[in-house]
């Protein structure tokens, strides 16, 4: 079984990149290759340069990495476990961890076991802030969350990354708008493929739904809208999401006597339906657009 095939991807150092897909597009495995857990079968898996199969721990130690299933020592308290865990990173920040752990009102002194979902879920994301790393990786972070809780450590989460000191992050989750808060680069993966790559911003702003009316009852027979990914019609109607480049890429459309053209845009779980649930008809998905963050 082939977990991840034809994956490329690229995050820019300091900028903050989400990956969303299905359950099984290859999220997790992304992550632990990066992390060094898992040993791609063919070609090359570096953060900051080097593979972390083979890296040595000088190189291990500027990488964080929350996993979705984090397994804390339930036995430690957290300030036990803080001081536990500073002993494996040189750069490792117990003012940071102490100033997070106020602020994210983590009760010092209570076994870790005790805690709740949440605030096991801000331990661990604490302890890989406050290693100070140039890199994190955050596996479905708010995972298993209530609302409440989910929503209280994403702004935790964007209260920091907001401080801009440099790190680069990626994360996956399959909660989009907890993504749509957090990053500026999205990756959208099904099947172990990259559908897309590029920032956020640029995504919605391409990605949009058009809607073309012809006089008559039906348009030509030959017609296609430009940069369309999927299209319907409906008597003189077409319907389509379609990746749009600039607006003049539809003039020739507008041109067409009697033609009214309309755009709106799409948010990103509307963008990741159409891209995700297009690939589903494949047997083998092709990336759609490959744009590179």
């Amino acid at each position: 079984m082939v977990a991840l095939s034809g994956l490329d991807l690229q995050v820019p150092r300091g900028a903050v990149c989400g990956l969303i897909g299905r359950n099984g597009a290859g999220k997790t495995t992304t992550l632990r290759l990066l992390m060094g857990l898992l040993r791609a079968d063919r070609g090359r898996v570096r953060v900051l340069g080097a593979d972390l199969w083979i890296a040595p721990r000088s190189v291990r130690a500027r990488v964080a990495y929350v996993s979705q299933s984090q397994q804390l020592p339930g036995w430690m308290t957290f300030t036990e476990l803080n001081r536990y865990a500073s002993h494996f990173y040189e750069a490792w920040d117990q003012v940071r961890a102490r100033e997070l752990a106020r602020a994210w009102a983590m009760p010092p002194d209570q076994p870790v076991g005790a805690l709740s979902g949440g605030e096991q879920r801000k331990a661990a994301v604490i302890l890989a802030l406050a290693s100070r790393p140039e890199v994190m990786l955050l596996d479905e972070p708010s995972a298993g969350l209530d609302p409440i809780a989910r929503r209280e450590l994403v702004d935790a989460l964007v209260s920091v990354l907001s401080e801009g000191d440099g790190c680069t992050v990626l994360l996956s989750t399959q909660v989009i708008s907890d993504l749509e808060r957090l990053v500026e680069y999205v990756g959208i993966m099904d099947r172990g493929r990259m559908l897309t790559s590029a920032r956020l911003e640029e995504l919605q702003q391409t990605t949009r739904r058009v809607q073309i009316i012809f006089p008559g009852d039906a348009p030509p027979s030959d017609f296609s809208v430009p940069g369309a990914l999927r299209s319907q019609t409906f008597g003189p109607v077409v319907n389509a999401v379609a990746h749009v480049a600039n607006d003049a890429q539809l003039d020739p459309v507008r041109r067409l006597p009697g033609v009214r053209v309309q755009m709106f845009p799409l948010g990103l779980e509307e963008i990741f339906i159409e891209l995700a649930g297009r690939a589903e008809t494949r047997e083998t998905p092709e990336p759609i657009n490959s744009a590179t963050a």
